[in-house]
């Protein structure tokens, strides 16, 4: 089986496997300017088709399948919404855009399809904060699971030293979310949140973990699925604290702001990678580790 890039030019990339649509990367979306508009990862599918993320939820509009989403850089918030100030949120004229200047790579081969592109970050005002060069790269693991490596190079050009951030830093507990975000959809709800530990939910958030996955279940079908998102060992703060949810909603996010501010000084370069894999069936314990392992591999 190899994969396929179509591309919708000026806009977005389709990666597919056969008859199956495994993600879109949409690198010029239309989103308002309150929801911080960045690239994004919707929809996401498995092999067998059934769909792993959700758009645009009512109740966090600025939720985007899978995003490269800062909450606090600086002044600014690459998030959405309001921001964490003072011990509330409040909407302010400080919602940033990452904005695709170039693609630079577009090849697929195989099992593997590579997207590159550099992206300007800029303040709602206008005035520049970060030059991004990023790249995804999928792959087909085997015929029920795939993977795709995320790689993210920050260069600060904002003048100034800018501190990257989260709600915990700002005051709140237990909201350190910010970094490549997760949304899973509507029927995940109560599922099963996955760490190298032990399964559990909503109690896990905060472990620090080289991994950590998430087993849901989908409407309709009643099928399940597997989403582990693996940090790699040579990222900042690693092994990270983790911002995961199942009570509420879905979600993953290794936080490498999540309890502590990160200093980049202008000129200085902020690089991060991790690897998604996507797998068809409920993995169980020693499944969803062994995924993690893929993913490992990807990072090599």
């Amino acid at each position: 089986m190899t994969l396929r890039a179509t591309h919708e030019l000026g806009r977005s990339v389709v990666v597919s496997a056969g008859a199956a649509e495994l993600f879109t990367y949409v690198y010029r979306p239309d989103t308002p300017v309150l929801e911080s508009p960045k690239p994004y990862l919707h929809p996401i599918r498995t092999r067998g088709g059934a769909l792993v993320s959700l758009y645009r939820p009512h109740d966090h509009v600025w939720h985007k399948g899978i995003a490269w989403s800062l909450p606090h850089v600086g002044e600014h918030n690459f998030w959405g919404g309001p921001t964490y100030t003072d011990g509330r949120y409040v909407q302010r004229d400080n919602n940033g855009s990452a904005v695709h200047r170039e693609l630079t790579t577009l090849t697929a081969s195989g099992d593997r399809v590579q997207i590159g592109h550099t992206l300007d970050w800029s303040a709602q005002g206008g005035d520049p904060v970060i030059e991004e060069r990023r790249s995804l790269t999928a792959t087909l693991v085997d015929d029920a699971t795939w993977a795709l490596v995320f790689e993210t190079a920050m260069t600060n050009v904002s003048g100034a030293t800018i501190d990257f951030g989260s709600p915990t830093t700002k005051g709140r507990e237990n909201a350190g979310y910010g970094g490549l975000f997760w949304r899973g959809p509507r029927s995940f709800t109560d599922g099963v949140i996955q760490s190298p530990d032990g399964a559990g939910g909503d109690e896990l958030r905060g472990r620090r973990a080289e991994w950590f996955g998430f087993r849901g279940r989908h409407d309709e079908s009643g099928d399940r699925s597997t989403v582990v998102i693996v940090d790699d060992a040579a990222n900042p703060q690693h092994p990270p604290q983790w911002f995961a949810r199942t009570e509420n909603f879905a979600c993953l996010n290794p936080a490498p702001f999540f309890s502590e501010e990160v200093p980049l000084p202008d000129g200085q370069t902020l690089g991060f990678r991790y690897a998604v894999v996507v797998a068809d069936g409920d993995r169980g314990e020693h499944g969803t580790a062994s995924l993690a392992d893929h993913g490992r591999n990807a990072l090599r």
